[in-house]
This record gives structure tokens, C-alpha cells and sequence, in this order.
């Protein structure tokens, strides 16, 4: 009996274990889907423990699978729980979960790329951005071909304070493989230090919290899988427009090995090129010998800052794609070539 004004902590009654569901169900990881689950619910409650204090939180699970991280969630005391599951093999077991949790659990068929969260929690749950993050959190063992294009997908919709972070700032406990988790939380100088680096650390604070070794999940996957936790910031470190901070970063990135500046130069069409990477290097007071690698926070604000007055100045500058400029050249010099081979044919 729960002791005087105290609310008894929920347990859920005597279910299969988590390998007897996929026995039960007949479940068996497909490899093309990047799936591997995880059985060992010492590790899923641990993940959930790094999602913060969940009693009497509303939960969104993505891709829950057989439901190991569920039966955590649910242990944890929250007061709602979204399951978003794209494969149907698994919605029976998970049905058994609801069932379990009467009022708990409501499990959305569907892809968590293109699903809309701007109504999948009360109203009453909003809170000002510059206020505590809600009392809403997003956890997930992530598929490794959804992770990076989903957390590209969320940081997106952090800058436009959209989706899921409608509601403030919305937590998020994310497994990634342990290369992609170093990356998001690289420091200057770091070896792992990249395009997601920046665009994640200038809009959120970024944890790197446990590694998981990979024979802890079925199938073994052939890295090891890391727990990271976001809180987006109350002011990012970039005030800029998601779209153009990443058009900046993936081009100081594209020849990370090189000094930053050969990166920079993509930015600008062929005319012009070396005159305005040089007047946007000056203006934004870096130096063109750093590596990518090596760039601190500030130093990428003042690039974004001022190639954002370029913009301003030149409308047109902010479509420019190198990659075309590059495809366009190839095309033109294979028409001469083919016209002066049918010439001298002809001859």
C-alpha cells in the first residue's frame, strides 16, 4: 500500500520478456532497415534515466520495436506515451504493452520523417521558449539509416521553434553509432569535428551520456551505439536561417583536409570568386589557413553573419549552387568535344 500522500509508483503486471515477444511474434530484425534491438533492460532503463525525471511526462517513442525501451518508459511513471512504428510486424506486441498500461499508450502506425508532431500532445503542455523545456520528451533507439537524416529533420525544426518544439524546448534522448555521436559532440580541433557538429551544438546543448557495445543488441550491429541527449538552447549560437547556416558549414566541410577557405570559395560563382571569398574571410575576421576542423563557434557565426549581409547586398548569391556551376561546365565541355569530333569527321 502506498504510504499517506504518496502516489503509488506504476509497475506493469507479469508480461513476456522482450525475447519471448519476438519469439512469440515471430520477429526477426531486417538488415535493409538497419534494425537491432535491444534486450537488456538494465541498458534500456539507463537510457531512459538520461532522459531526465519522466513521472507524469508525456513520452514520444520513436521506433520502439519489440518494446524494450517502452517497458522502461512505462516503468518510469509517465503520463502518456506516443509509440511511431513504420514496421506492422510489430504493432501486436506492442498492443500487448497498451494493454497492459490501460490509458498509457496510444501506438501511431507511421514514418517519424514525415509524421507531424505539431498536435501529438495536449495544448495545455506549451511553455515560452525562454521557459523550463515542457514536460514533453523524444526518445528513441534510432535505426542507423534514419538517425542523422532525422536529427538534420528535428534541428531544423528547433531554428523554426516547429514539430515537436511547438511546445518549447523538447528534450530528446537519441541512440546513434558511437562515430555519429562523437560528431555531434565534437569540440574544436577534435578529429570528429563536422557539418553535424556545428549545426547541432549551435542550436542545442549536446551530451554525449553512454556508449552501448554492439554485442548488447540482436543482431550484434558492427559498431558500437551511443546515447546522446539534446536541450535546445533558449538562443542559438547562429541567428541565422537554418537553410543558410547549413549552406555555410557543408561548404567549409566539403574539403575538410584543406585550409578553410578552398571550402569557402564554393559559395561564390567562378566570376568573382577569389574577390569575395577574400572580402568575406577579412569581414568575418578568419583566417583563411585554419582547417575546418579547427573553426570555433564564433568564427562560423561571423561567416554565416556576413555572407548573410552578401546575400542581402546580391539577392541572387544564396541560390548559387557549385555543384551545378560544376555539372554545367562538364556538360558544355563534352558538347565542344563531340561538335569538333563530328567536325573533323566531316573533314
Amino acid at each position: 500500500m502506498a504510504a499517506p500522500g504518496k502516489v503509488a509508483a506504476f509497475r506493469l503486471p507479469p508480461l513476456p520478456t522482450v525475447g519471448e515477444i519476438i519469439k512469440l511474434f515471430r520477429l526477426k530484425a531486417q538488415k535493409q532497415l538497419s534494425q537491432n534491438f535491444l534486450l537488456d533492460l538494465r541498458l534500456t532503463d539507463k537510457i531512459v534515466r538520461h532522459a531526465g525525471d519522466l513521472k507524469n511526462a508525456y513520452v514520444c517513442e520513436v521506433g520502439p520495436g519489440p518494446g524494450g525501451i517502452t517497458r522502461s518508459i512505462l516503468s518510469a511513471g509517465v503520463e502518456q506515451l506516443l509509440l511511431i512504428e513504420k514496421d506492422t510486424r510489430f504493432i501486436p506486441g506492442l498492443q500487448l504493452l497498451s494493454e497492459a498500461a490501460p490509458g498509457k499508450v496510444r501506438i501511431l502506425h507511421g514514418d517519424i520523417l514525415t509524421y507531424k508532431m505539431e498536435k501529438a500532445f495536449p495544448k495545455h503542455l506549451k511553455k515560452n521558449w525562454e521557459d523550463e523545456p515542457p514536460d514533453i520528451h523524444i526518445i528513441g533507439n534510432l535505426p542507423f539509416s534514419v538517425s542523422t537524416p532525422l536529427i538534420i529533420k528535428w534541428l531544423d525544426n528547433v531554428s523554426r521553434k516547429d514539430g515537436p518544439f511547438i511546445y518549447g524546448r523538447t528534450q530528446m534522448t537519441l541512440t546513434f553509432q558511437k562515430e555519429v555521436a562523437e560528431r555531434l559532440t565534437a569540440n574544436p580541433g577534435g578529429k570528429q569535428r563536422s557539418r553535424l557538429s556545428i549545426m547541432s551544438q549551435h542550436l542545442c546543448t549536446v551530451e554525449n551520456c553512454f556508449v552501448i557495445p554492439g554485442e548488447a543488441f540482436v543482431p550484434k550491429p558492427e559498431v558500437d551505439v551511443a546515447v546522446v541527449h539534446f536541450t535546445p538552447l533558449v538562443q542559438p549560437k547562429i541567428e541565422q536561417p537554418f537553410e543558410l547556416v547549413e549552406k555555410v558549414v557543408q561548404s567549409v566541410f566539403q574539403f575538410r583536409r584543406k585550409y578553410c577557405f578552398r571550402g569557402i570559395e564554393t559559395l561564390f560563382p567562378e566570376s568573382g570568386r577569389l574577390k569575395r571569398t577574400e572580402q568575406l574571410m577579412m569581414t568575418a575576421n578568419v583566417d583563411p589557413t585554419l582547417r575546418p576542423i579547427q573553426l570555433s563557434m564564433s568564427q562560423f557565426r561571423n561567416l554565416c553573419n556576413t555572407y548573410r549581409k552578401m546575400c542581402d547586398e546580391d539577392p541572387g548569391l544564396f541560390v548559387y549552387n557549385y555543384r551545378e556551376e560544376l555539372k554545367q561546365k562538364k556538360t558544355r565541355k563534352l558538347l565542344k568535344s563531340t561538335e569538333e569530333t563530328e567536325e573533323e569527321n566531316e573533314l
